[in-house]
């Protein structure tokens, strides 16, 4: 890896390109935004030429799963899968053929997402007596030795099931103190066969250890939005508006119309938030459709290069293109949506402080060869500089030398 540039509390951008297509220069102080073209500068302070370069907000990777990818490592071929448990029952398969730690494969598929400007991602790792607590362990300690250049929240998430799958209630549980931030659920009713049950579990280990929640919703049509419909109820019930989030809700992204509009009003009234992977033939929730109710819709990668696909890469510049792509967004304003999905969605999703590049916010930032916002979405640019409070950690796609 080539090496950082002296660190410095204060570096000053010049010639960076802004949203609004105008020039100027970005000083950075302690970590955040201190000023926009300033008259003076503070003594030491060190200069970076941006040439042009558009910034933009560093992007959040709302929903990867990290322990399963096979990043960095040998090609894994995939079995045909005609349904949701053909999948997860591959998948176990699969991994316990790899010998790879779950450390090191997900250690360098976070290098890779950082070095393409992920400020932070939700890590979904599975949770079950066949995996037991390693995945939970392996993602912990590869994101606490990057703790410098990423957040990572860990949801304990019950792939094989959880009242179905008898002992992994108590791991759940156990999750929460060995690493785990986030409480996770899935399709109630598709795998457990149990909406009341499940949820009954989940909403109460929440409470008892006040950390979010966070459910892969796969269940379609009215059983899925019977299912939605339930956990907005639940949530706006045990006041946890901004803390339930439903991932894919495949469901929800059915729907047109007033069926739409009035699902999404439900959801933002209870503060249940929804994520979006924009994956292969799957319905894909469009922020066009959403945001004028106030429905937060952060995106995510899902997997990456592992036994479920063989695509993926970390790369949420290029997640926010396919998120364009797939709901047909044609004008600037619908690209940029994308793009404000991807990143400040997804940053108030897990809690973080918006980094919209105004003074005051965190120095997290990439810079990227594009004119505009959705040049960048459509033209998927690699980030010539990856910026984190203030201090270049990746430059052309490739992590700068640590330490």
């Amino acid at each position: 890896m080539a090496t950082p540039a002296p660190a410095s509390p204060h570096v000053l951008f010049t010639a960076v390109r802004r949203a609004d297509g105008s020039t100027g220069d970005l000083l950075v102080s302690g970590g955040r935004i201190a000023a926009h073209d300033p008259a003076e500068l503070p003594g030491g302070c060190v200069t970076v030429h941006a040439a042009g370069a558009l910034a933009l907000p560093s992007p959040v990777d709302a929903h990867i799963h990290p322990d399963k990818s096979t990043w960095g490592g040998p090609w894994l071929s995939r079995e045909p899968a005609a349904t949701l448990r053909d999948l997860i029952d591959g998948d176990v398969r699969a991994r316990a053929a790899i010998t790879a730690p779950v450390e090191e494969r997900a250690g360098a598929l976070m290098d890779r997402a950082v070095a393409h400007g992920t400020r932070a991602m939700r890590a979904h790792v599975d949770v079950a007596p066949v995996h037991g607590l390693a995945g939970v362990r392996g993602v912990r300690a590869a994101a606490d030795a990057r703790r410098d250049l990423l957040d990572v929240q860990i949801v304990a998430f019950p792939q094989l099931g959880l009242l179905s799958e008898p002992g992994t209630a108590e791991l759940m549980e156990q999750a929460l103190s060995e690493g785990a931030d986030v409480v996770g659920g899935l399709d109630p009713v598709g795998i457990d066969g149990d909406l009341h049950g499940q949820l009954d579990f989940v909403f109460g280990l929440a409470a008892r250890t006040g950390a979010p929640l966070d459910i892969h919703l796969h269940d379609g049509g009215p059983e899925g939005i019977r299912q939605v419909t339930e956990i907005a109820r639940r949530t706006l019930a045990a006041g946890m508006g901004g803390r339930v989030t439903l991932g894919h809700a495949f469901a929800v992204a059915e729907l047109a119309g007033a069926e739409l509009d009035a699902v999404a009003r439900l959801l933002a009234e209870a503060g249940v938030s929804l994520v979006t992977c924009a994956l292969g033939a799957d319905p894909v929730l469009d922020p066009a459709r959403l945001a004028p109710h106030g429905v937060r819709l952060g995106v995510g990668s899902d997997g990456v290069r592992d036994a479920w696909t063989p695509f993926g890469d970390g790369d949420m510049i290029a997640r926010a293109h396919l998120l364009a792509y797939r709901t047909d967004a044609r004008t600037d304003a619908g690209l940029a949506a994308c793009y404000e999905a991807v990143a400040q969605e997804g940053a108030a999703l897990l809690g973080l402080p918006a980094s919209r590049l105004e003074t005051g916010d965190p120095a997290d930032f990439v810079l990227v060869d594009a004119g505009s916002v959705a040049e960048a979405v459509v033209d998927r640019p690699v980030p010539s500089l990856v910026v984190r409070g203030g201090r270049i950690i990746a430059r052309d796609g490739r992590l700068l030398r640590r330490g």
